[in-house]
């Protein structure tokens, strides 16, 4: 056994175009369905779209819902690196061994502004995104948490998540997707979360209710205790965002 690795990236759009994140969004997911095709541990740097290889696997491909916080326009990818650090991460290290020409993505220029990339390790407990495919498990809302912990608490914090904030969400109908310690620092942490927009309503009423804000439904006072308990391990900047998958992705419902 070894542990899940994954990258998460972030992807923005300047000047406001709105085709552009529908473009990538569509040359992005359209190639990574033809690599599904490779056989496992074959990969090939080729010209225009980088890395050809199924253990570098698009599982997710997000349009972030901009009212919720999001830069506007802006797509974050999920990416399993079957295999883990002696798979599909070590086939995206070996692309940089020697800069070849064929490296850069000739493909999408200037359909970007910016990327920012974090990559992942689980956190004991973490569901595998695999397993999840492999059960058909899909939602058509997930939401996104990106937090500054601790120097040195992050898989404390997250052994939090799932002991006690993971049981109170799955009752507010959000499904733990990832648990994920972001490498070579020590000091953030990402979780995913399946949800759908009934389910988000419902949570931000049962929070409203519970700070005397919402009196048409029932409070869930957990909710409240969550937040102080996740200040323990907290030190700097927590935000949660919403993030729609586009079809075709693999989280996507079909």
């Amino acid at each position: 056994m070894h542990r899940g690795i994954y990258l998460l990236e972030e992807v923005e759009f300047h000047p406001m175009n709105s085709r552009r994140p529908l473009e990538y969004l569509r040359w992005l997911t359209a190639y990574k369905r033809e690599d599904d095709g490779l056989g496992a541990g074959a990969h090939e740097l080729t010209e225009g779209m980088s890395i050809r290889s199924r253990d570098i696997d698009l599982v997710g491909a997000f349009y972030a819902v901009g009212i919720t916080g999001h830069p506007q326009f802006k797509v974050v990818t999920l990416w399993d690196c079957h295999g883990g650090w002696d798979g599909g991460w070590r086939q995206m290290l070996e692309i940089y061994d020697d800069v070849q020409k064929n490296l850069f993505l000739s493909d999408i220029d200037d359909l970007r502004h910016s990327a920012f990339s974090r990559p992942l390790g689980a956190a004991p407990g973490s569901p595998a995104v695999a397993d999840l495919l492999d059960e058909g498990y899909a939602a058509p809302l997930y939401l996104f948490e990106s937090a500054q912990v601790r120097p040195g608490a992050a898989l404390d914090y997250l052994a939090a998540v799932q002991e006690e904030r993971a049981p109170v969400l799955a009752e507010h109908g959000h499904r733990l997707v990832g648990s994920y310690e972001v490498q070579f620092c020590d000091t953030e942490v990402v979780t995913l979360w399946g949800t759908d927009i009934d389910a988000h309503l419902e949570t931000q009423r049962s929070r409203d209710a519970a700070l005397g804000l919402d009196d048409g439904v029932p409070a869930d006072h957990r909710l409240l205790s969550w937040r102080r308990k996740a200040r323990q391990y907290l030190e700097g900047p927590w935000r949660e965002n919403l993030l729609s998958p586009y079809p075709g992705c693999k989280l996507a419902p079909r």
